[in-house]
């Protein structure tokens, strides 16, 4: 509750209690003046607070193997998914990595097979980067076939991944709480003791972590700072393109979140028991893909 609403609710009540027990009470016409003059203040803010806005555009069938991730490539139309097709975290076998036309419309599931349970998804030239439980494999996109596996040593439950300017790799382990760097294929701790880290995002020379409920900011020499905090652990980190991001809580909920810190419900799915997962943006159409996990869909939206 804000400021202004507390303010309204005690007038409110004042206002109550002096014109039922003295209806003629000559303060009457004086309280009702505040509150229209805080109503007329609070106002404003409200509608601020109000102006973003999600419209579902289209969702696939129950078809997409248990997606995590959604990485689009803008320039090509297409929606690169992690599919896990088992559980979360068992070296199964049965994961790999779809591909999906922009619009929803062409699917392949059998892109890539024969991975475990992958999750997070980065690109940098031609290669595609996934975070498979303890390693991270290098996907030659052209070829559509796995290049190599660049084990991660102590990694049990990497999840998230982003790539730099430089080609620079960063990756989560969920379980260990660590943020593995990895350059010119060679992995080594970059931070740890983060319990629950998992979404990343590098945007310039920052890097911008969920470290469980806290979303902040690692500067190039490692100096934290903290943006906001949120009810549950994050999951994806869009940034829209003018200091503010959409956020997602795997749990079934996304937030547009602000440069300053504030925030705002974009969507709450978690009563229909719809995940929202690791987030995909295209910031050029303003459309947000988000991989439904269990509920085994793709759903696209455009922001408004």
């Amino acid at each position: 509750m804000t400021a202004n609403e507390d303010k309204i609710k005690a007038i409110s009540y004042n206002y109550i209690l002096a014109t039922r027990v003295y209806p003629k009470n000559p303060l009457k016409k004086y309280i009702m003046k505040r509150i229209l003059i805080v109503l007329l203040i609070s106002f404003p803010f409200y509608l601020a607070a109000q102006q973003h806005s999600l419209k579902k555009i289209w969702q696939t069938d129950t078809i997409i193997a248990i997606p995590e991730s959604v990485l689009p490539d803008v320039k090509k139309g297409i929606l690169y998914i992690s599919l896990i097709d088992g559980a979360p975290w068992e070296a199964d076998g049965k994961g790999g990595i779809g591909k999906l036309s922009a619009n929803g419309k062409k699917y392949n599931g059998n892109w890539i097979t024969g991975l475990h349970a992958p999750k997070g998804l980065g690109k940098f030239g031609n290669r595609l980067y996934v975070a498979d439980m303890s390693d991270v494999v290098v996907i030659n996109i052209a070829k559509g076939k796995i290049e190599k596996k660049i084990p991660v040593e102590g990694a049990t439950g990497l999840n998230d991944i982003t790539v730099d300017t430089k080609g620079i790799v960063y990756v989560s382990d969920s379980k260990m709480g660590k943020i593995h760097r990895i350059e010119k294929d060679k992995a080594t701790v970059y931070l740890d003791n983060k319990a629950g880290v998992n979404g990343l995002r590098s945007i310039g020379t920052d890097l911008y972590i969920f470290n469980g409920k806290s979303f902040e900011k690692a500067d190039a020499k490692k100096n934290i700072t903290p943006i906001m905090q949120l009810d549950s652990g994050g999951d994806g980190i869009e940034p829209v393109g003018n200091g503010d991001f959409i956020v997602s809580i795997w749990g079934g909920y996304i937030y547009y979140v602000y440069a300053d810190g504030t925030k705002e419900l974009l969507l709450d799915t978690h009563l229909d028991k719809i995940n929202t997962a690791d987030i995909g943006y295209d910031p050029v159409k303003r459309m947000l893909y988000v991989p439904t996990f269990f509920a085994k869909r793709i759903v696209a939206y455009r922001l408004k």
